[in-house]
């Protein structure tokens, strides 16, 4: 006599469902950016980029920063003008990048930005530095040509290639971190820039 067998596919599904419907209880936390704000604008004679976001670090993130791997999160902005003749031109191009550590002697957290660097006592307040910028100047206004179309590919990410050698084998997908988004240059904001 047979036995009857489940689908294979079932124990995975059940465990899924388990773990969607512990998400929506609360009781796990997602890993991720949650864009709150993302927009240009012109600003002193300048294209200005503003972003916010929400970072949410997963527990292989937040225990290797507990146990003193400095962290990277790099942020990008190209400005393209568009070309039906040939690939878009890049008109200009600006990049930050944070590093985000942990001192264990004082408990606190560090974010540096190129040679400077900030303490804080809870690693939410070190996240909400580096996931906004206001103000972040992409092009003098001047760059931009009357009746041309521009757009701007914005990303940010965790840079894996910046942690320690052996740490980069085999990195799953918790160790992943990162929005891209691309924003047009609305009409107001070029006429205003004449």
């Amino acid at each position: 006599m047979r036995r009857a067998t489940l689908p294979s596919f079932l124990p995975r599904l059940a465990r899924l469902l388990v773990v969607l419907w512990l998400a929506a209880q609360g009781f796990v936390q997602a890993q991720g950016v949650e864009l709150s704000v993302l927009e240009l604008r012109l600003s002193e004679g300048a294209l200005t980029l503003d972003f916010s976001a929400r970072l949410t670090l997963s527990r292989p993130l937040e225990d290797a920063l507990r146990r003193g791997v400095p962290m990277y999160f790099h942020t990008e902005a190209r400005l393209y003008r568009s070309r039906w003749y040939w690939r878009d031109e890049r008109v200009a191009r600006v990049s930050r990048s944070y590093r985000l550590s942990y001192q264990p002697l004082t408990a606190s957290w560090r974010v540096g930005l190129g040679g400077l660097a900030q303490s804080f006592q809870s690693l939410s307040d070190a996240l909400t530095v580096i996931a906004r910028l206001s103000g972040w100047q992409l092009a003098e206004a001047a760059q931009l040509e009357p009746g041309e179309r521009y757009y701007v590919e914005f990303s940010y990410r965790l840079d894996n290639s910046q942690l320690p050698q052996p740490m980069q084998i085999g990195l799953g997908s918790e160790w992943s971190l990162g929005i891209e988004r691309t924003l047009r240059v609305d009409e107001r904001v070029r006429e205003s820039a004449q």
